[in-house]
């Protein structure tokens, strides 16, 4: 059970520094299990999408909060990029996405990726109407570069941006580490960082394995460890058995040792 350690702010609300993904899953019986098992047992927060699955993540995540309420859970969910060019057309996706998952709101939206077609300003102005309409408490954006982040930062009108989500995991750091999560710090946005045990092969990297024996944790624990030791960031990894879930939970309450942190950083440069 993570304690303060692992609290993570979002808006005015804190969350676990790790959360649920559910993008690539292949057995909604078994994950069904594993994600009660985790959001009643230090796990808060849940990542969909309408993408997923078309539409079958965002209906398990619905079914998943209906066992276990709504009270208490951090849903965020992604909508498609050609949905934002007008906004009565963001309110109806919406509203559809709301149905699947069996809320009248989400915790926070977020825009998949960029529409090259709009600016960012417009789309996120657009996007905005979330807020308006009472189906989102928050926004943010994905896949969004730091020029790109920038624009939907300074474009906001209504209400900010608290979150950014990309690819980050210890394997692929350079970029986020040197050039988005100093913005993040500094704008008070949460990362988001997803694929953040790629897809399971922290546990053949040498580097990361070094460490494992070091610190008595699991490679996938230390790969995980590592990204939430910084104070923005939250991972949402998939798992689908509950062994897999107490294998993430088990990845917060301790942080990595700084002698051993730094040598992670320079085996992996």
């Amino acid at each position: 059970m993570p304690g303060s350690i692992d609290r993570k702010r979002i808006g005015s609300d804190t969350i676990s520094s790790i959360g649920l993904g559910t993008y690539g899953i292949k057995n909604y019986s078994k994950a069904f299990e594993a994600y009660v098992y985790g959001l009643t047992n230090g796990i808060d927060h849940v990542d969909t999408a309408e993408m997923y699955d078309m539409g079958r993540a965002e209906e398990f995540v619905g079914e998943v909060i209906k066992h276990v309420g709504r009270d208490g859970v951090f849903i965020t969910t992604k909508m498609l990029p050609n949905r934002l060019d007008d906004r009565e057309k963001i309110v109806r996706t919406a509203q559809e996405s709301l149905r699947r998952l069996g809320v009248s709101y989400v915790d926070l939206y977020l825009i998949h990726w960029p529409n090259e077609r709009l600016s960012i300003t417009q789309q996120v102005q657009n996007f905005e109407v979330l807020i308006d309409k009472g189906l989102t408490r928050y926004i943010g954006v994905s896949n969004f570069s730091l020029n790109q982040l920038k624009e939907a930062v300074y474009g906001a009108k209504k209400t900010p941006i608290v979150a950014l989500q990309v690819h980050y995991s210890v394997l692929n750091r350079v970029e986020v580490e040197e050039q988005l999560l100093p913005f993040c710090m500094s704008q008070k946005i949460t990362l988001q960082a997803y694929t953040p045990i790629e897809r399971g092969s922290v546990k053949d990297n040498p580097c990361i394995k070094a460490v494992s024996e070091r610190t008595g944790k699991t490679p996938i624990q230390v790969s995980l460890n590592y990204l939430i030791s910084h104070e923005n960031v939250v991972a949402i990894p998939k798992a689908e058995r509950i062994e897999h879930v107490k294998e993430l939970i088990g990845a917060m309450g301790w942080r990595i040792p700084e002698a051993q942190m730094n040598y992670l950083k320079k085996c992996l440069q």
